[in-house]
């Protein structure tokens, strides 16, 4: 009786091995397969990060001019003591892109607009960029009077921002005495900041108190309207745009460290289960040949 116990001990064991090696063999693969595909992510990430670099050098340039520019239209409004009047109607706009995969920099602009829109529930706003229409569409479908897409995939030119600028002026059913524009202010390479920008219209200029130290002709106020507009709104995209491709470059950067680290851990569990497998395998040949 002892006999036949020991023998059916003996023929049940092996079947749990086989079993048990079955399951090795299938996490193996599963590992092995997660890890070529943590490895091409990888690869994919690095690239778009070298590309990220090349182009925030270039949206950098570009930066420094319409910074420039900008800041010229700034400072004739600062310098002529130009200061919103009491009551006005201001247009909120959003200058953010299409393109995502650059961190947070979307949401910062979007939680801004919302908290603003909060507080003045009756402003008008226009968006630039699907990613950030997306999030405050949610929540003031109403207020958006237009929105702009085809933004950020290359540095905006001055003849894309005219024509976005003479939309929004020329539209009359967009009332508006002041705008204020959204956008994300490049820090450093990488840190950006959501800052604001605004924009008096020329009637408020003309009335300011400092103004009548400049000689003009009354037929190019609308002309200088329109440019002041629209070197604003320039700045704001070209700036933003140099402060997504550092982001994108910095969230692209830490996507390749993260998929290092994996790669990492998932290379150390598939040789520790491979040694398994391997030990699990020699201790059945040494126990078959103790057998026998």
């Amino acid at each position: 009786m002892f006999a036949r116990s020991a023998i059916a001990t003996r023929s049940a064991a092996p079947a749990l091995n086989v079993a048990g090696q079955s399951r090795n063999m299938a996490t193996l693969k599963e590992i092995q397969t997660r890890l070529k595909s943590v490895t091409n992510i990888s690869k994919i990430t690095a690239s778009m990060k070298m590309i990220a670099s090349t182009k925030t050098t270039r949206a950098q340039r570009a930066m420094n001019v319409a910074r420039t520019y900008g800041q010229v239209s700034n400072d004739f409004a600062k310098q002529a003591d130009a200061k919103k009047a009491e009551g006005a109607k201001e247009l909120l706009i959003t200058v953010s892109s299409d393109k995502g995969l650059c961190g947070g920099i979307h949401s910062s602009l979007a939680r801004y607009s919302r908290k603003y829109l909060a507080e003045n529930p009756e402003a008008p706003a226009v968006i630039l960029g699907d990613k950030a229409k997306a999030q405050i569409q949610r929540v003031y479908p109403g207020n958006i009077q237009y929105s702009f897409n085809q933004i950020g995939s290359t540095i905006p030119t001055f003849e894309e921002t005219s024509t976005i600028a003479s939309t929004i002026l020329n539209d009359k059913s967009i009332e508006f005495d002041n705008a204020k524009l959204v956008y994300n202010k490049f820090v450093s390479a990488i840190a950006f900041e959501s800052d604001v920008i605004d924009v008096y219209p020329i009637s408020q200029i003309v009335e300011a108190p400092n103004f009548t130290a400049y000689e003009y002709q009354d037929e190019i106020l609308e002309n200088l309207n329109e440019f002041l507009f629209a070197n604003s709104l320039h700045w704001a995209l070209v700036e933003g745009h140099a402060a997504e491709m550092a982001a994108k470059r910095t969230a692209m950067e830490n996507a390749t460290k993260n998929a290092g680290d994996m790669i990492q851990k998932l290379t150390l569990q598939y040789n520790r289960g491979r040694q398994a497998v391997i030990t699990n395998e020699l201790i059945d040949i040494i126990t078959g040949a103790s057998a026998l």
